[in-house]
């Protein structure tokens, strides 16, 4: 697409900037540039795009009469008296005076010069926060300089920029460079990149303006716009950010759907023959995932489709007849979980629908070692093990399969997207690649499904098996412990079982398995009678899987543990959930915890046990997770509480460390940039000098 008159010269040439390093501003050294790489600043367009954080007011005086405490402003007026206070915190105090009241300057750190460029008489213009002090309103270290003479000095024609800043790095150094870098803006104006008749399209002013504005804004500019990112500068940036963003991921897609794949086209009657022996009926949302996914599979490019699902909405069973038709078309199939107790729950279950009919399923974990590890590994060179389950060892250098067709990844968000990578070019065998699923009970709010997962098609199953009862949820403060083990006493008498979730604000297996023991143990002296058992991180797998098959076969009754719970738990029996400490967990693992009971026909209850007084965020948090059962809604409110990155999962916050979007905020642009993409799809110049910008090496973290 030619640019549009008037939309700047040619998209190329705003690498005038964007290759111009920091290094060629007056004043930036090596040791200067070493600083502002570390806010990832490298070349004068970066600093272009280092957005302020806040601002203030320096375009007027503010006379001393007129001040207010917790105000920020300018003061002029002369210097009535400085002295230097001993005391345990020596001050230099300096108090100024304007005609219309007096103000208390205070100084901890000084020296003699700062004491003697204070001297009594001297006119001085201050700027700072206004407190109440000892003896009246004062500043503490406030900004300050000597005024000159009689004659009045100008005051700041803009609102005053504060920078995100680093060790090393002063404002007045930030504002300078930032001053540079607008400077060689009008004089290399080719920054912008997007057409004119876009611009117009959507009303958003072109790039040079937005940036001038948002590092120099005028006294009158909308300030609460400017922070909250909705004035029209702001959304200009976080429209083209957003755009290249979306195009990256467009980019990776159309690389991977012009690779090879084998076309899974199965004949053998595995899949038909599981589905036979399954001792349920798949749902309406089973079904038409199911259809989804063999429509992939048969044709000769790589499946890159993930699979939302709530917890109990049996995405599992989806994954095994996909890996059916993968095994009865001749090609291996790995399953990867984040954790051993997740990756176990899936061989058993794997194994429990695929031995009968004949298909070895094999484990591989980081725990295995010598012979068995030996084995494994060679009956997958070998292709004699069809179906593999484990967790981050399968994509280990010393893994060779034979012909991996299909590749399963539980908890996706769990991984790094290069260790999703990792298993996946495993597979490529004679020039083809697998497919790929990619699945998580952590639902994704759709707005930032759209936006983090645009290479992907996305399954959504919104149905869960008949039978399943809602679960009620309580929150009650530690104080009311004794009527929760009271409940679980009952429920266990009448056969039912329950968990107790022992949770701690450290991220530590120690301490975690030191409080679930104590908490066990607690447990114990107060349910006599009642079978105890105990899981946690820091136990033998052998041992923990004991427990698990104990609780599983009824004879443990209340299971005490710690958040490895979370996942890949199926007890149809219980029914009583307790959390502890339930303040401390965010809304997707309370979600999560919770979905471990109502897997039955039986009401299950969850309880949310909390140490007072709550933080408004913990009780937010709370209120939520007891009115909404729905996974979706719920990851809606958590993406307002805590934000993408949080959402996505601390591994694959890389794809949204947006510099100036924000898909929840910006979600009413993201129409106009899907629209936008597809028009400049035909612009591969615009697009790639779009990537630069925003990207760089981030952008293409997908590169295959």
């Amino acid at each position: 697409m030619a640019p549009h008159p008037g939309a700047g010269p040619a998209a190329g040439s705003a690498g005038d900037l964007a290759g111009a390093p920091v290094t060629t501003l007056r004043g930036v050294g090596p040791r200067v540039a070493e600083r502002l790489a570390r806010l990832g600043v490298r070349s004068v367009q970066d600093l272009l795009l280092h957005l302020p954080l806040r601002y203030e007011d320096r375009t007027r005086v503010t006379p001393i009469g007129a001040l207010a405490p917790g105000e920020t402003a300018v003061v002029e007026g002369e210097v009535e008296l400085a002295s230097a206070r001993p005391g345990r915190r020596a001050a230099l105090v300096c108090l100024l005076g304007d005609g219309t009241g007096r103000l208390t300057l205070r100084f901890f750190h000084f020296g003699s010069g700062l004491q003697a460029q204070l001297a009594r008489g001297t006119r001085l213009r201050a700027y700072g926060e206004v407190r109440p002090g000892p003896a009246g309103l004062e500043m503490v270290h406030p900004e300050h300089r000597v005024l000159p003479g009689a004659e009045p000095v100008p005051l700041d024609t803009a609102l005053t920029p504060v920078y995100p800043s680093t060790e090393g790095l002063t404002q007045s150094l930030l504002r300078r460079l930032a001053a540079a870098a607008l400077a060689a803006l009008e004089a290399a104006p080719g920054l912008e990149l997007l057409p004119g008749d876009l611009l117009r399209r959507t009303g958003l002013p072109p790039m040079a303006q937005a940036l001038r504005l948002l590092h120099r804004p005028e006294p009158q500019a909308p300030l609460d716009a400017l922070l909250s990112g909705q004035h029209p500068a702001r959304q200009r940036l976080a429209f083209e950010e957003l755009l290249a963003y979306l195009l990256s991921l467009r980019a990776l897609r159309a690389r991977s759907d012009r690779l090879p794949a084998p076309a899974l086209r199965p004949g053998g009657g595995l899949a038909r023959r599981l589905r036979d022996e399954l001792p349920f009926r798949l749902t309406a949302a089973q079904e038409r995932v199911v259809a989804e996914v063999e429509r992939d599979l048969a044709r000769s490019r790589p499946m890159q489709r993930m699979l939302q699902g709530d917890v109990g909405s049996g995405k599992t069973v989806v994954a095994a007849l996909a890996a059916a038709l993968a095994v009865e078309a001749g090609f291996q199939v790995a399953v990867m979980a984040p954790t051993e107790l997740l990756a176990e729950q899936h061989l058993r279950t794997l194994r429990r629908w695929f031995v009968p009919l004949g298909v070895e399923v094999a484990w591989l974990s980081g725990r295995q070692a010598g012979k068995e590890r030996e084995e494994c590994l060679r009956r997958l060179a070998a292709h004699e093990a069809r179906v593999v389950v484990g967790t981050h060892a399968l994509f280990q250098g010393g893994v060779r399969f034979a012909a991996l067709g299909l590749v399963v990844v539980d908890e996706q968000h769990r991984f790094g997207v290069h260790q999703r990578l990792a298993l996946w070019e495993k597979g490529l065998r004679l020039g083809r690649y697998p497919h790929q699923l990619i699945m998580t009970a952590t639902p994704i709010p759709r707005t930032l499904a759209m936006t983090a997962y645009a290479d992907l098609d996305l399954s959504v199953l919104d149905e869960l098996p008949p039978g399943r009862q809602p679960i009620e949820t309580v929150a009650m403060p530690e104080a009311r412990r004794g009527e929760v083990v009271a409940r679980i006493r009952q429920a266990c008498a009448a056969g039912r079982q329950a968990y107790w979730v022992c949770t701690l604000i450290e991220e530590s297996e120690v301490l975690e398995a030191e409080a679930a023991e104590a908490t066990a143990a607690r447990l114990r002296a107060s349910l006599p009678g009642i079978a105890v058992g105990l899981v946690h991180g820091r136990m033998r797998p052998g041992d923990r899987d004991a427990v698990m098959a104990a609780f599983q076969a009824g004879d443990v009754r209340l299971l005490v543990a710690t958040t490895v719970v979370e996942v890949g738990v199926d007890v149809p029996r219980a029914s009583l959930m307790v959390i502890e400490n339930a303040e401390r967990l965010g809304l997707a693992q309370l979600h999560q915890l919770r979905g471990r009971v109502g897997r039955g026909s039986e009401r299950s209850t969850c309880v949310l046990l909390y140490r007072g007084p709550l933080s408004e965020t913990a009780r937010r948090r709370l209120s939520v997770i007891r009115r909404h059962t729905d996974g979706f809604a719920i990851a809606e409110e958590d993406l307002r509480l805590r934000g993408p990155g949080e959402v996505l999962g601390t591994r694959q916050t890389g794809l949204l460390q947006f510099r100036v979007a924000d898909p929840l905020r910006d979600r009413g642009l993201l129409e106009q940039v899907s629209a936008a993409a597809h028009d400049l799809a035909r612009d591969p110049e615009r697009v790639a000098a779009l990537l630069r910008r925003w990207g760089g090496d981030r952008v293409d973290y997908g590169h295959v």
